[in-house]
């Protein structure tokens, strides 16, 4: 990875400066010694627009979103062009845009990724407002005043732009519009999305949180935004979501099977990560197991040892495995304690099972042993749903995630 930028930011869009100064160097590998560099001066607002193969439209787009910067935006700002693994002439004309442009500059990344990218540019930043926006530039650039704005005051740490929200005007096509619709209200049915719009390519992060989302973030590609905003959700983040006008980009060239195929799959893994997921999925193989063990048991000693046995052994490591995986305590502390408040749940699910039992056995004295095994998987499902309740709310309350304190303004913060 290299870097090059150009130019010093202005002050204000008000008073900006009337002669071009010498700029600040960001690192360039291998081509100065460390003594030599200096940091990029921080400002308000830093906007990264990340590149691949786009040369027909990079020097078009940085120079109109500079100029409105110069001409609309009140507070310090400066561009980021993150150029990953471009093999046509970007590169060059990004250089070119660096050095005959104040307040640009360019990352350079030998590997494909816009999350990657993205990633990259803003570790490094030190603005204290960090923001993207595709190089199309298809959201109105009038909306980014309200986008900054709402973190530089301290109202959000994250914003985004939403061509899904009551005010918005998008023009695009029926596939893409029916693409975009399904993917949120797949995000809000499975992983209970608060936001309207995930893949707006227009959104904004405060510095201070940046470096805990950006731990919680593993996607390097287009499943970022996304990955992004849940990590966000599930920290308590505010999300100030702006309404904004979108154009489709008729020469896209995204993927848009690859890129669905890999968001369900980032999808499935942040489904993984939630505790109800884990539990349901600890919850159907103890069922599972307990099915087993009673149905090699019963024909032995009978129904109700069986079911005993069966739901004794199985809650044990039910209580274990969700102790380590679902709630994430590990070692011997409290062990004792979890255990012994997994056996009182343990003791509501014997009850369960156990009137389901004589509940199967007075109806049929001999019961089919096909319906003694479905009563009783009916019954363990009950009693699973009473044991997340449990657990969630008492054995382990003190693991649930708290809600973020809401920190003081960056208003007050110097530059």
């Amino acid at each position: 990875m290299t870097s090059h930028a150009s130019g010093q930011s202005a002050s204000s869009a008000r008073r900006r400066p009337s002669h071009r100064a010498s700029p600040p160097q960001l690192a360039v590998a291998g081509t100065a010694e460390p003594e030599q560099e200096l940091p990029p001066r921080a400002v308000d607002l830093e906007i990264v627009v990340p590149v691949h193969n786009e040369e027909r439209v990079l020097a078009l787009s940085v120079r109109r979103l500079h100029r409105h910067l110069s001409t609309s935006i009140p507070f310090s700002w400066r561009i980021v062009i993150a150029d990953n693994a471009s093999s046509d002439a970007t590169p060059e004309i990004a250089r070119t845009l660096a050095t005959t442009l104040p307040q640009v500059g360019v990352v350079r990344l030998e590997q494909k990724g816009r999350g990657r990218a993205l990633r990259t540019s803003w570790s490094q930043s030190t603005a204290r407002v960090v923001a993207y926006m595709d190089v199309d530039l298809s959201t109105d650039l009038r909306a980014l005043l309200p986008l900054a704005s709402s973190l530089l005051s301290g109202h959000s740490e994250v914003a985004i732009g939403t061509r899904l929200a009551h005010g918005s005007r998008v023009t695009r096509g029926p596939k893409r519009e029916y693409i975009s619709r399904s993917y949120n209200h797949l995000l809000r049915a499975i992983l209970r999305a608060k936001f309207s719009d995930a893949q707006c390519g227009f959104k904004a992060v405060r510095a201070d949180v940046l470096p805990e989302l950006l731990a919680a973030v593993h996607d390097q590609s287009w499943f970022f935004d996304t990955e992004l905003l849940i990590a966000a959700q599930r920290r308590g983040m505010r999300i100030h979501e702006v309404a904004v006008d979108w154009v489709d980009d008729p020469d896209s060239r995204v993927d848009i099977l690859a890129t669905a195929i890999a968001d369900l799959r980032g999808v499935a893994r942040l489904l993984w990560q939630t505790r109800v997921a884990r539990f349901m999925a600890i919850g159907a193989a103890s069922t599972l197991a307990y099915a087993l063990l009673f149905l090699s048991l019963a024909g032995a000693i009978g129904s109700t040892a069986a079911n005993v046995v069966a739901l004794t052994l199985t809650a044990v490591a039910n209580t274990a495995a969700n102790r380590r995986f679902t709630f994430g305590v590990r070692g011997r502390q409290r062990i004792v304690r979890d255990h012994a408040g997994g056996l009182l749940v343990y003791v509501i699910a014997l009850a369960l099972t156990d009137a389901t039992l004589v509940l199967v056995h007075g109806l049929d004295p001999r019961p089919a042993r096909v319906l003694e095994v479905s009563a009783l998987v009916l019954a363990s499902l009950c009693a699973t749903a009473a044991r997340y309740v449990g657990m969630s709310t008492w054995l382990f309350a003190s693991t649930r995630p708290r809600r973020r304190e809401h920190v003081r303004s960056l208003s007050t913060q110097g530059s």
